[in-house]
C-alpha cells in the first residue's frame, strides 16, 4: 500500500522539537565513566559530522523531488539532520569534550564524503541520491544511534537521542517509499540512468570515498566494544526491503548498493583487502590537506534555540 505523502508530510510537521525542549543542564553527565568517555569525543564528532552529510544529501534530493509534497518533506529532513548534529553538539559540550565554542573537526574519511557531496551531490540523479542515502541512514539509525542509547547512561543523551531516532524512523520510511516510486520507471530509463551516472568521474570518486567511510565506521564500533553484528545488522535491513519490494528490486543501483553491503558484512571477502587498503591510505592524507567546513555546515551550534 502507497504512502499518503501529503498525511507524513503533516506528521512531520507535527513532530518537530527543538533544543530549546531539552534541560541540557540536568544532573546525569556525571554517568559517562572515563574510559568511555575517551572512546565516545571521536565516535560522537563523526556521528555529528554525518548528520550533516544526510542534511546535504536531503539538500540535494529537494531539488530532485518530482513534486512539492515530496521536496517539503526532504527540506524538512534537511532541517532535522542539522538539529540532530546540532544536539550532538550539545552533548559533547554538555560532556566537557569541548571549550569554548569549539566545533570538533571530522575525521578523514568523514572529510572525504563531505567534500564529495559538497562539490558533486547536486548534478546526482534522484534514483543515485534515493538509493545511497538511505544506505547511510538505515546504517546510522541501526548501528551507530543504537548504541548510544544502549551504551550512554545520561539521561539527557537518552532523550535526545529517542526524539532523534523517531526523526530517523520517518526518514526511513519515506526513503523506502521513494525506492518504490523509483521502480515503477521504465527499465530502458532506469539502465539509462545507471549507466550514465557510473560513467561520470565523479561518481567513482564518491566510491572511493564512500567504501573506506564504511569500513572506518566498522572499525569504531569495534573499537568501542560494540559487537560489529550490530552494523551488519542494519546493513541485511536495507537488503531485506528488496527482497519484499519487487518494484525496489527493479533499481539497478539498489542491485549495486546491495551487493556491496553483502560484501561489507562477509569479513571472509577479498572485498576488505583492498577496503581496509583504502582505509589505511586514507588515513594517512593529512587532515589539513582536505579540510574544508562548507557554508551549509555554519549553522552547527550547540545553543538550545527553538
Amino acid at each position: 500500500m502507497a504512502m499518503d505523502l501529503d498525511n507524513m508530510l503533516q506528521m512531520i510537521k507535527d513532530k518537530q522539537w527543538s533544543l530549546a525542549d531539552i534541560d541540557w543542564e540536568a544532573p546525569g553527565a556525571e554517568l559517562i565513566e572515563p574510559d568511555l568517555w575517551a572512546k565516545l569525543k571521536p565516535f560522537i564528532a563523526d556521528l555529528m559530522w554525518i548528520e550533516n552529510v544526510g542534511a546535504r544529501g536531503f539538500a540535494a534530493l529537494a531539488k530532485k523531488a518530482p513534486n512539492p509534497t515530496l521536496k517539503s518533506i526532504y527540506e524538512h529532513f534537511h532541517a532535522e539532520e542539522q538539529k540532530h548534529a546540532n544536539a550532538e553538539l550539545a552533548l559533547m559540550r554538555r560532556w566537557g569534550m569541548l571549550e569554548n565554542d569549539e566545533i570538533p573537526s571530522p575525521s578523514i574519511n568523514v572529510q572525504l564524503v563531505i567534500n564529495w557531496l559538497d562539490k558533486y551531490s547536486d548534478g546526482m540523479s534522484l534514483s543515485f541520491l534515493g538509493t545511497v542515502i538511505p544506505m547511510l541512514e538505515v546504517a546510522l539509525d541501526g548501528a551507530l544511534i543504537k548504541f548510544i542509547t544502549d551504551e550512554v547512561k545520561d539521561p539527557i543523551a537518552q532523550e535526545a537521542f529517542k526524539r532523534i531516532n523517531s526523526d530517523e524512523s520517518r526518514h526511513l520510511a519515506v526513503d523506502f517509499e521513494v525506492m518504490d516510486i523509483l521502480g515503477h520507471a521504465k527499465m530502458r530509463k532506469m539502465l539509462i540512468e545507471f549507466v550514465g551516472g557510473w560513467l561520470k568521474p565523479s561518481l567513482l570518486i564518491g566510491v572511493l570515498s564512500y567504501v573506506p567511510l564504511l569500513n572506518k565506521m566498522r572499525d569504531n564500533i569495534v573499537a568501542m566494544g560494540v559487537d560489529e553484528e550490530r552494523l551488519y545488522g542494519a546493513m541485511k535491513r536495507y537488503k531485506s526491503v528488496g527482497e519484499r519490494n519487487e518494484n525496489v528490486r527493479r533499481l539497478p543501483n539498489y542491485r549495486v548498493i546491495s551487493w556491496h553491503a553483502m560484501k561489507v558484512i562477509n569479513r571472509k571477502s577479498k572485498y576488505h583487502i583492498t577496503a581496509d587498503l583504502l582505509v589505511k591510505l586514507t588515513g594517512r592524507i593529512p587532515l589539513r590537506l582536505v579540510e574544508n567546513k562548507p557554508t551549509w555546515s555554519q549553522e552547527l551550534t550547540y545553543e538550545p534555540v527553538a
